[in-house]
Formats: C-alpha cells, sequence, structure tokens
C-alpha cells in the first residue's frame, strides 16, 4: 500500500465513500460528498430506505427528494443493502444508532454487529471511521479488536481508524452539515492526515485533535 497515492486520492482523486446507516446522519453526510462529487456507496439494512433512494425519494423531511435524485441519476449516490459493495470503497463511516438503554448507556450493538460486518470484508489500505455518538474509549477498546480480529489486518498499519462525532442539527438552515466544525481524532498520526484530507473536500472546517477519546 502506497500511502502517498492513497492519501492523493483521499484529498483529490476518484475516492469512493461508504456510509453505512442512512437515517438523519448518514444520508446527509452521504449528500455531501455526492455533492463535492465524490462517489458515494450507501449501506443500510432497512429496504425500504434503499428502495427509496433507488428511486431518488427523500425519507427525511429536511431533505428535497430532487436533491437525492439529481445524485442517484448522475451515478453519484448508489444505496444497497449488501454489504459485500465495501470491497468498492475506500474510506468507511459508520452511522449507525446508539440507542440510550435502560441505565441511560449508549447501546452498542448496532455498532458491534457492524463492526463484525464490515471486519469479514475489510481490506487493506481502506479507512474506517465512526461516527455514531457513545462514549470516550469505544472505537479503541470496542471497535478496534472487532475489526482487526474479525480481518486478521492491523489498525494502524494494515487499514486506519478515526472517530469523528456527528453533529446533525435537522432543520437547522443557518448550520448544515457542511458548515458544522467538524471534529477528527484517530488511532495515528497517519490516519488523522488521512481522514482531514478527505473530510476536507466537503467541510468548511475541519478540527483534528490529539486522540481518538478526545474527539469522542
Amino acid at each position: 500500500m502506497d500511502l502517498t497515492e492513497l492519501e492523493k486520492k483521499l484529498k483529490e482523486g476518484p475516492a469512493v465513500f461508504g456510509v453505512i446507516g442512512l437515517g438523519y446522519v448518514g444520508l446527509p453526510l452521504a449528500l455531501e460528498f455526492a455533492e463535492a462529487a465524490v462517489r458515494v456507496v450507501g449501506f443500510d439494512i432497512d429496504p425500504a430506505k434503499v428502495a427509496s433512494l433507488e428511486k431518488g425519494s427523500s425519507y427525511i423531511q429536511q431533505i428535497p427528494s430532487q436533491r437525492i435524485k439529481g445524485f442517484v441519476d448522475s451515478g453519484l449516490l448508489a444505496a444497497t443493502g449488501d454489504l459485500e459493495r465495501l470491497a468498492e470503497v475506500d474510506v468507511i463511516a459508520i452511522c449507525v444508532p446508539t440507542p440510550l438503554d435502560d441505565h441511560r448507556q449508549p447501546d452498542l450493538s448496532f455498532v458491534e454487529n457492524t463492526a463484525r460486518e464490515v471486519a469479514r470484508r475489510l481490506k487493506a489500505g481502506q479507512v474506517v471511521i465512526l461516527e455514531s455518538t457513545t462514549y470516550p474509549g469505544t472505537t479503541r477498546d470496542v471497535v478496534r479488536p472487532i475489526l482487526e480480529e474479525g480481518s486478521g489486518l492491523a489498525a494502524g498499519s494494515d487499514f486506519f481508524l478515526a472517530f469523528s462525532p456527528e453533529r446533525e442539527d435537522p432543520g437547522n438552515k443557518e448550520y448544515r452539515t457542511r458548515t458544522i466544525p467538524k471534529v477528527i481524532g484517530a488511532l495515528t498520526p497517519t490516519g488523522l492526515e488521512l481522514v482531514k484530507g478527505f473530510y476536507d473536500r466537503v467541510f468548511e472546517k475541519t478540527v483534528p485533535v490529539s486522540s481518538l477519546e478526545v474527539a469522542e
């Protein structure tokens, strides 16, 4: 894996972005990258969401259908339930729900299950970014072991791991996805640079921080 080539591809080349979880966090994120002419493959376990997007139809009130349809028709946005298509992507964003449990703690079952599915298909050189709301330590202590054990690859050398908290504010016309400062933390400095270069294509301001836990 040539890091220089990867960095250039993520900053300005024909990188492909995979977004897992096409709810109120994942879909706006996917659309911002499509708007920046980055090809996006969106993944969701809900066949109704996938079918809706394939038709260019929105299921989120603040997102007009014509915006989605334009990207679908141009080939910049595809929706699928088939995780085998992760083979096509360079960067994987996990945007699945973390609802609070009975003890008011984030339920990580969606994150853990998604990480297991990603691990089975993870390739050297891919970048994985957790965007789901969670507590400090999740990316390093929960997601990293699942990805490494399931893939046989090492985080930080074979693939890159980061966390960037979602900051979606549905319906806010002043602050939309691209204008809200985007905090990024990564396992390694190289991973941080890769994610920053990629997110700089879309976000008006990225804020790199010193660790995964600081970002969380």
